[in-house]
C-alpha cells in the first residue's frame, strides 16, 4: 500500500446500509490495524461528491427506492468510476451490486443504468430469495467455502466480461446456479451478514488487491469458529 493509511470510502450508508452491510468497513478496517496498517473509513452521503482518490470502496444493501437513488448520485457524481479506472478496489453488496452492473429493473417495470463496473443486468425474479446462502468459490478464493444470508428478489445475468465469485451449493444467488460477480477488481455479491466478516478469505483477497500483494493470514480462532458453525449448520440441512 503506498501511503501508510488505507482509505476505505464508504458509499451511501444512509441509503446503502438496510442489512448491516456497513459493517464490512468496520472488518477491513480491523484487519489492516490487525496487521500494522493505519485505517480510515470514509463515509460519503447522499449530496455528496464521490472522492476518486480512495483505496477501496464498499456499497451495501437497500430496498428499490434507495437503490434507484444511490445509482443516480453515482452517476452523477463520477468520482467512482474515476477511481475503477485508476485501479481502485470496490466490493458491492446486493442492491450495490445491481448499481455496478450495466442495468437493473426495478417492481415497476422501468429499466435504470447502472455504473457498468460488472457487466451484469438485473430484473426481478418471480420469488424472494430469503435464506442462507452457500457457494463454492471461484478460482479467485482457493477453495474457501462463501456463507452469507441473502434477501433479494433480483435474478442477475452476467455477460462476458464478468465471471461468477462463486457457484450454489445451498439458496438462490444469481439465480442460475452462480452467485456474485467479479470483473478485474470490482467484486459484487448477494451475500450479507456481513459478508467479510463470515468470510475473511475474501475480505482479505480485497486488502490483497489494495495492498498490491498478498498479505500474510491473520491467527483468529473466534472467525474460524463462527464460520465453521455456520458451515456445519447448512451441512445439516441438506
Amino acid at each position: 500500500m503506498p501511503d501508510s493509511t488505507v482509505h476505505i470510502g464508504l458509499l451511501l450508508p444512509e441509503v446503502l446500509g438496510t442489512y448491516g452491510d456497513t459493517g464490512n468497513a468496520q472488518v477491513l478496517s480491523k484487519r489492516l490495524q490487525w496487521r500494522g496498517f493505519d485505517a480510515e473509513v470514509v463515509p460519503v452521503g447522499l449530496g455528496e461528491p464521490v472522492p476518486s482518490t480512495l483505496d477501496l470502496y464498499l456499497l451495501g444493501g437497500g430496498e428499490d427506492g434507495a437503490q434507484t437513488l444511490a445509482a443516480a448520485h453515482l452517476r452523477k457524481y463520477p468520482g467512482l468510476r474515476r477511481a475503477v479506472a485508476a485501479g481502485a478496489v470496490v466490493f458491492g453488496v446486493c442492491a450495490g451490486l445491481q448499481v455496478l452492473g450495466t442495468r437493473f429493473r426495478g417492481l415497476d417495470g422501468v429499466d435504470h443504468d447502472g455504473l457498468g463496473l460488472l457487466d451484469v443486468t438485473t430484473e426481478p425474479g418471480e420469488r424472494r430469495a430469503v435464506a442462507e446462502l452457500v457457494a463454492t468459490p471461484s478460482r479467485l478464493l482457493d477453495g474457501e467455502s462463501l456463507t452469507g444470508f441473502e434477501n433479494h428478489l433480483g435474478v442477475s445475468k452476467l455477460g462476458a466480461d464478468s465471471e461468477p465469485l462463486g457457484h450454489v451449493v445451498r439458496g438462490t444467488g444469481n439465480g442460475d446456479g452462480t452467485e456474485g460477480a467479479v470483473t478485474d477488481r470490482v467484486v459484487g455479491t448477494y451475500l450479507h451478514g456481513p459478508a467479510l466478516a463470515r468470510n475473511p478469505a475474501l475480505a482479505d483477497l480485497l486488502l490483497s488487491w489494495t495492498a498490491g500483494h498478498p498479505l500474510g493470514p491473520l491467527e483468529l480462532p473466534e472467525v474460524d469458529r463462527l464460520r465453521e458453525e455456520r458451515l456445519v449448520t447448512q451441512r445439516r440441512r441438506r
